[in-house]
């Protein structure tokens, strides 16, 4: 791991190897962080203004807001022309924000981060460090979950080792989406247009040369978490059914099973019937096994639901946002083309 030293020594030398500036874009996905924002300027400032012969853009995802964080990032752009923003037209999630971004961010590299601050900024200068040696994703593995309780911990070291276990790639262990990404790799996220995205997951699928660089998770700067228990269930049902189907093939697995056993079950009762002349008995036995196959039915059922929902909803094909503005222009949809017209006064 480099030290800080080390890393801007590695930059300038790089840099004087290189009288084209690279450029950078920072992609901070945003849902109500406007008491945040000012302070995430402030430091990323002090860090980016240490490395000077790259080019940054700071580019505000606005996901749908519904505090004054929209209004904060104007003043901000306003002042600072470094950075830019792109306002969806409602909430579509962090997933969405982030493909909305890439493919906005017109740069050499992307690094995407968090706007709460758990993403420290200090890591930025030896992300760069790595991409300048030939590394194609940079990515960020925490090496603790600082402020997270006891279930919520091991809940996550619990899906990332089944998600492990049955997924057809490997997928990086409490690595998030912060991490720097080449223009290669950007260009390829870009490709995948799904609807149900689990971000994740992609930025394991299409491979390239990897670096992880250890760190630990600040707690928010300010504000409250925007992941509840459901956002995070929803979050890993969209992990394990977009890179494996083992739950629908576990299914056809447990009805072999069952099956097996009951065929097995019914002999054995025709056999003691038959030779024994005892009679079949046991009423609330014959409810309790109906009642626990209908379960398993329904549980099967809707895990095959599960995958159908998700073929639906691609064949749909909706674009995977919409935009409100950009900069300052107002989108305009006509047919399959954007178009942006100038608002005047924000």
């Amino acid at each position: 791991m480099y030290n800080r030293h080390d890393v801007f020594s590695l930059i300038h030398r790089n840099e004087r190897m290189n009288t084209i500036l690279d450029k950078i874009t920072l992609l901070i996905p945003c849902y109500n962080e406007q008491e945040v924002l000012e302070q995430l300027w402030l430091r990323l400032n002090t860090i980016l203004g240490e490395i000077s012969a790259v080019s940054f853009e700071i580019l505000f995802i606005n996901d749908g807001s519904t505090d004054n964080t929209l209004h904060v990032i104007k003043k901000l752009a306003a002042q600072h022309p470094q950075i830019s923003y792109l306002d969806l037209s409602r909430n579509f999630g962090k997933e969405l924000a982030m493909i909305a971004g890439l493919d906005y961010a017109d740069s050499d590299a992307v690094i995407i981060m968090d706007a709460d601050l758990q993403h420290p900024p200090e890591l930025i200068p030896e992300m760069i460090a790595y991409w300048k040696e030939g590394y194609d994703d940079v990515c960020a593995k925490r090496r603790q979950r600082t402020g997270e309780s006891f279930i919520r911990r091991w809940a996550a070291n619990t899906f990332y080792s089944l998600l492990q276990k049955i997924s057809t790639i490997k997928i990086q262990e409490h690595v998030g989406d912060f991490r720097l990404l080449d223009r290669r790799c950007v260009e390829a996220i870009k490709l995948m247009r799904e609807t149900q995205r689990y971000t994740k997951g992609i930025f394991s699928w299409i491979g390239y040369r990897k670096k992880e660089i250890l760190f630990d998770s600040a707690l928010r700067a300010a504000g409250t978490t925007k992941w509840s228990w459901l956002k995070l269930i929803n979050l890993a049902i969209e992990g394990i059914t977009s890179f494996t189907t083992f739950p629908l093939r576990l299914s056809s697995i447990a009805g072999l099973v069952i099956s097996l056993i009951s065929f097995a079950y019914m002999g054995w009762i025709i056999f003691n019937t038959l030779i024994f002349g005892d009679p079949v008995q046991g009423f609330p036995t014959l409810v309790s096994i109906i009642l626990f196959l209908g379960g398993i039915q329904l549980i099967f059922l809707g895990v095959i639901g599960e995958y159908l929902a998700r073929v639906f909803n691609e064949t749909k094909r909706r674009p995977l946002y919409l935009v409100n503005e950009y900069n300052g222009k107002k989108s305009l949809y006509r047919r399959d083309r954007l178009h942006f017209e100038d608002q005047g006064e924000n």
